[in-house]
């Protein structure tokens, strides 16, 4: 991967230049366009979206993602805080709590959290985890395309917010008002955290013809979508949604398994978006 400037921390690389393609990788993404898939199948995937997700988690149940362990360490915003400051913490597309309940785990008593997904059976499964208070989290459905995250969340009220390996999910016509979504949850002043799926990463090039839905936006076996976003389009979406913002580059790994003989390549977006406060 050619780059301007490369940090390494904690495992991670931050890379400011999109990857350059091999031939080969070259030859696969052009394999892709040889058979798309037809209008009217991506209409009925992007209507029947739901049921997809709900199937994924009947059959993964709570086994399939890993827990974010990850996520103190990359964004210090969740840290940030005196200990007895009350923070309205927003996860938007929470899944099974692979994100919330590590910081459960992690002693973070101030925070009080906020959970939505658009699959009911995902949210059944946070209300099940034995880590789960009433107290302290509220899990909820609420699809991120539509208006109706605000009849369990107050506008303008989150300290932080999360979007991680969401918004490759939903199809890019509704990025928008995601975006904005998330902008009118958080308080000025607040934060939306971001991490997603990148351009060229192994998996988008790992797609067979009959699997493309438009460029960069493809179809897996289970139904589900994933997109592989640069980081120049996510900048621009979040600043125009009023975002600052505050960091936005290529995240590069790899994931390791010796047993299995696995050593795959990653590329993520990272970012953090900042809500303006009100001048005066």
């Amino acid at each position: 991967m050619e780059t301007d400037e490369i940090v390494a921390e904690n495992g991670d690389i931050f890379v400011h230049r999109i990857k350059q393609l091999t031939d080969e990788e070259k030859q696969r993404l052009e394999s892709q366009n040889s058979r798309l898939i037809p209008e009217s199948k991506a209409a009925k995937l992007e209507k029947e979206a739901k049921r997809h997700w709900d199937i994924f988690y009947k059959r993964n149940e709570t086994k399939f993602f890993r827990d974010r362990h990850w996520t103190t360490r990359e964004f210090q915003e969740l840290i940030n805080f005196d200990a007895d400051e009350r923070i309205a913490y927003l996860e938007l597309g929470c899944g099974v709590g692979n994100m919330i309940f590590p910081l459960v785990e992690e002693g973070f008593s101030n925070f009080y959290f906020y959970a939505c997904d658009f699959s009911p059976r995902a949210v059944e499964f946070v209300k099940a985890n034995k880590l789960y208070d009433c107290s302290r989290m509220k899990a909820f459905c609420a699809d991120l395309t539509t208006e109706d995250l605000f009849e369990n969340v107050r506008e303008g009220s989150m300290d932080i917010a999360s979007l991680i390996f969401v918004l490759s999910a939903i199809q890019p016509a509704s990025w928008e008002q995601v975006a904005r979504v998330a902008f009118r949850a958080l308080k000025p002043g607040g934060v939306l955290l971001f991490r997603d799926y990148g351009r060229y990463d192994m998996a988008q090039l790992r797609f067979k013809p009959g699997h493309k839905i438009a460029d960069n936006f493809y179809m897996r076996q289970d139904g589900t979508r994933s997109y592989y976003f640069t980081e120049e389009e996510l900048a621009k979406l979040f600043s125009e949604a009023g975002f600052e913002v505050l960091m936005n580059t290529y995240v590069q790994r790899r994931t390791v398994n010796f047993k299995e003989g696995i050593d795959v390549p990653r590329i993520f977006v990272q970012g953090k978006y900042l809500k303006p406060k009100a001048n005066g």
